[in-house]
């Protein structure tokens, strides 16, 4: 049961920024605003694509939010804090309590960057201890808040697939610090494919669609990851939730979700990751003990109801 001081029902502005974890964090029993402009350009979406909005879930047209009353202010980018903010916001809401929801680590710099929300009025909530460990936070209040996340009951891995699946958005774009280099020297010497937005660009079979890719994933025999440095992927977590064994680089919060030999295994040397990668091709008994270890973590460590309750005593620290 959530905190009793959380149960006031509040009036949440956000904006759609991250799909999936908005689609997690609307679990939270509050209601969710979500700030659109015409044709959903990104960051300004609300309740459009393919996951299942709940009825907690509203849209408010940018021109009108300033008419509307909410209880709190959720930012998410960097954008809308520092431009949408002054520009949308009344100045009655720009006082009220305010959350800045950062789902990266510092990108100009890893360990010199101060982070722009400068303010002791506003809690700045990290999704990984690694990025607030990274971002210089300065006179903010922070705290962590890991990930939690839901898949589909019926789904679970089967892992009949000799191959890995690697799951990016963009990796030719983004370049070196989502591992485009990795995967493809990695690709070239063991049966890989990619998906995500874009994948196609970097050799990969393209984009799955949100309430598919569990099901999609589950048939290959193992996770990879060659992310150099980013947060905790939400795609690695579902990957595990359904129970499959992960692969990949020991960087970033990574080093503390996967047990080397119990649940995957993570390195910074590819040719380590290459013969444990044969190795669990090899052996899919082998693959299908380390994928229900991966289970037991994520349900233990990343379970929604616990995500939620963690939302629940954020929001009533700020806004209660």
């Amino acid at each position: 049961m959530p905190p009793s001081n959380s149960r006031r029902r509040l009036r949440v502005l956000t904006w759609h920024v991250h799909g999936n974890y908005l689609y997690y964090l609307t679990h939270v029993p509050h209601d969710f605003h979500l700030v659109t402009r015409p044709g959903n350009p990104p960051g300004y979406a609300g309740r459009t694509g393919q996951l299942p909005w709940g009825d907690n879930v509203f849209e408010v047209p940018q021109d009108e939010v300033k008419n509307q009353q909410f209880d709190c202010v959720l930012f998410q980018s960097r954008k809308h804090y520092l431009e949408d903010r002054l520009e949308f916001l009344s100045t009655a809401q720009r006082d009220l309590p305010a959350i800045y929801l950062e789902h990266d680590p510092p990108q100009e710099h890893p360990t010199a960057t101060r982070h722009f929300v400068q303010d002791s009025n506003t809690l700045l909530v990290h999704v990984t201890a690694f990025n607030a460990l990274m971002w210089d936070n300065g006179t903010t209040p922070y705290t962590v808040v890991e990930h939690g996340v839901v898949v589909p009951r019926d789904v679970r891995y089967s892992g009949e697939l000799e191959r890995g699946i690697a799951v990016v958005n963009n990796i030719k774009r983004r370049g070196r610090r989502l591992g485009a280099d990795v995967y493809a020297e990695l690709a070239e010497k063991l049966p890989l494919d990619l998906v995500g937005m874009d994948a196609q660009a970097a050799g990969g079979l393209g984009e799955i669609g949100n309430l598919e890719l569990a099901a999609f994933c589950a048939r290959y025999r193992f996770f990879f990851n060659p992310i150099r440095y980013t947060s905790l992927g939400l795609a690695i977590i579902e990957a595990m939730m359904i129970g499959m064994p992960v692969i990949g680089l020991a960087t970033t919060e990574l080093v503390t979700v996967i047990e080397n030999g119990k649940s995957g295994y993570v390195d910074t040397r590819l040719e380590k990751l290459a013969d444990v990668m044969q190795q669990l091709l090899r052996e899919p008994k082998l693959a299908r003990e380390w994928g229900e270890q991966a289970r037991r973590t994520a349900l233990e460590r990343f379970n929604i109801d616990r995500f939620v309750n963690d939302w629940l005593k954020v929001f009533a620290s700020v806004a209660g």
